[in-house]
């Protein structure tokens, strides 16, 4: 039976993932230390950096060293490229990527021996989507961003991970920007393509079941590179490694791109 308390940073754990990955650990009996918006321990912008890093320095002198470090923090934005004003597409990036990539560049130096860095990212950073390009890039560079520290990591003592769901029963979809906007080359299908739908949502994976598979990954000794949450996903991918890109950007257009 493990005694000793981990300190468990999580940006963006005050709603779905993050929040369900808090509760985990509280239950465990670990001290986690939430990093959001409307956080319980900080208030906090991940796309502020400095913001950011005086909470990471606030975070050492009040707690000590990191056990684990989970990056959560993230939202969703939909909508045709050339629909999408230049400002929110900035936003999506600052958020998404430099909010994690800034989380790990301010943890690293206040990290235990035999720590843990898990980046949760999406399965959209592994297969694009039409309409919701700015999201897919932000999840493939913090998909990028992930193997790169665990490269850069690999001769020291902390592990590293990237962990990408599917789409998960959350209010993520919910709090996702939408941008419906639309001209003579695209019509409905903006709106079609992205609009959250009854047929949709049931096939989100429940929470508790990404969480369950979450733990399980976080709790291991050594990680894989990138892990994957969701059957379905798992073929995707087998798909991907064993066919043409063509192929498979013909079947994705077929399956996401609506226009009835």
């Amino acid at each position: 039976m493990r005694i000793e308390k981990r300190t468990v940073v999580i940006t963006g754990a005050t709603s779905g993932i993050g929040k369900g990955l808090k509760e985990a650990f509280e239950k465990k009996g670990d001290i986690v230390v939430d990093i959001s918006r409307n956080g319980s321990t900080y208030k906090c912008d991940v796309g502020d950096e400095k913001k950011l890093k005086s909470v990471f320095d606030d975070i050492y002198l009040n707690y000590g060293e990191i056990d684990i470090l989970i990056t959560c923090a993230g939202y969703g934005l939909s909508g045709a490229i050339e629909l999408t004003d230049e400002n929110e597409a900035k936003r999506q990036f600052d958020v998404n990527f430099f909010g994690t990539s800034n989380a790990c560049k301010y943890a690293i130096p206040i990290m235990k021996k035999k720590s843990k860095i898990i980046i949760i990212s999406s399965v959209a950073g592994i297969f694009s989507q039409p309409f919701k390009a700015y999201y897919c890039a932000s999840k493939s560079a913090v998909n990028s961003f992930a193997q790169s520290l665990k490269m850069e990591l690999s001769k020291t003592d902390i592990e590293v991970t990237s962990i990408c769901p599917g789409d998960i029963l959350t209010n993520f979809t919910e709090n996702r920007v939408k941008n419906y906007e639309t001209n003579d080359r695209y019509g409905k299908a903006v709106e079609l393509s992205t609009k959250p739908t009854d047929k949709t949502e049931k096939r989100r994976m429940p929470l508790s079941y990404a969480l369950k598979k979450m733990m399980k990954i976080i709790e291991k000794d050594k990680f894989k590179p990138q892990y994957i949450i969701g059957r379905q996903h798992h073929l995707f991918y087998f798909f991907k490694r064993i066919t043409t890109k063509k192929f498979l950007n013909n079947c994705i257009t077929k399956i996401f791109y609506k226009t009835k």
